[in-house]
C-alpha cells in the first residue's frame, strides 16, 4: 500500500490524541501529540494539529484524508472529534475516514504489546459509564484485521472470557471480569491513539472507507446519555436493599 499523507484525530476517551503522517524522504514519518480530553479539547485539539503540521511541513490540503475516531466512547468526546475534522475536512476539500475506535484498541495493543504475534483475537473494551463497557472482538491475521463481533454493550460480568482483552476498564472494572481457568490471560492497557488510527488508514482508504465531510456522522451505539433522576434512585434503591438482603418491592 502507498504512503498517504494524513491526519488523524481522537477524543473518544479520556486522552486527546493527534497525529500526522507522510513520507519525508522516501522514509515514513509520524509526528504525534496527546494530552488530556473533557471540555477543553476542541480548543487545545486544533493548536495541536497546526502545531503538527507544521512539523510535517504539510498543508491541510495536502491531505489525503483527515481520519477520525468514530466511536464508540464518550458522547462530548466523539462529537468534538466529528465536528474538528468535518470543520477541517469540508474547508480543504478533504476526505474524512472515520475509524472504530474499539478497533484502534486492538490495533494499539498489537502495536505496543503483541508485535511478535502474526494471529492474534483480541476483545478490545472501552469504558461506557453507567456500568457498562463497549466492547468488539477482532482478529489480526496476514498483517490485516478482520471483526469477530462488532461493537456491542456489555456488564464487565456478563463480557465472555477471552485470552487477549485490551482497553481502558480494567482499573474501574477489572475485579468484576471473569478469569480464564485454563489458559493465561492478557489485560493490556490500552487506548484509541491517532498513532494506531493512522496505521489502520491505509486498509480502510483501500477498501473505500474515505466519506465526503459532510456525511461524518459519530457512532454512539448506546443511544442514551444518561440515566433519568427516577432510574438513579431505583438503582440506588435496589442496591441498598441487596445490602440488606430485604426484597425488591
Amino acid at each position: 500500500m502507498r504512503q498517504h499523507q494524513l491526519l488523524a484525530i481522537d477524543t473518544s476517551t479520556e486522552i486527546m490524541s493527534v497525529a500526522v503522517s507522510c513520507l519525508r524522504n522516501g522514509v515514513p514519518h509520524l509526528w504525534h501529540s496527546q494530552g488530556a480530553a473533557g471540555a477543553q479539547a476542541s480548543a487545545r485539539m486544533i493548536p495541536a494539529i497546526l502545531d503538527l503540521l507544521a512539523q510535517a511541513q504539510l498543508q491541510l490540503s495536502d491531505l489525503d484524508a483527515i481520519c477520525f475516531g468514530s466511536g464508540p466512547g464518550s458522547f462530548t468526546g466523539l462529537r468534538t472529534a466529528c465536528a474538528v475534522a468535518q470543520g477541517l475536512g469540508f474547508g480543504a476539500q478533504v476526505p474524512l475516514l472515520p475509524i472504530d475506535t474499539l478497533l484502534a484498541v486492538a490495533e494499539d495493543a498489537r502495536w505496543t504489546a503483541l508485535q511478535d504475534q502474526s494471529a492474534i483475537t483480541v476483545t478490545a473494551l472501552i469504558d461506557a459509564r453507567m456500568d457498562e463497557m463497549y466492547a468488539a472482538r477482532y482478529a489480526y491475521e496476514q498483517g490485516q484485521w478482520s471483526t469477530l463481533q462488532p461493537n456491542f454493550l456489555v456488564r464487565p460480568e456478563d463480557l465472555q472470557v477471552s485470552n487477549i482483552m485490551a482497553g481502558n476498564v480494567f482499573g474501574i472494572y477489572g475485579a468484576r471480569i471473569a478469569t480464564h481457568e485454563h489458559a493465561p490471560q492478557q489485560r493490556i492497557e490500552a487506548y484509541p491513539s491517532a498513532a494506531a488510527l493512522l496505521r489502520l488508514a491505509p486498509q480502510l482508504l483501500q477498501q473505500g472507507a474515505a466519506i465526503a465531510a459532510e456525511n461524518a456522522l459519530p457512532e454512539y451505539i448506546r443511544d442514551k446519555v444518561a440515566q433519568t433522576t427516577d432510574e438513579r434512585m431505583a438503582e440506588k434503591a435496589a442496591r441498598l436493599q441487596a445490602q440488606l438482603g430485604t426484597p425488591a418491592l
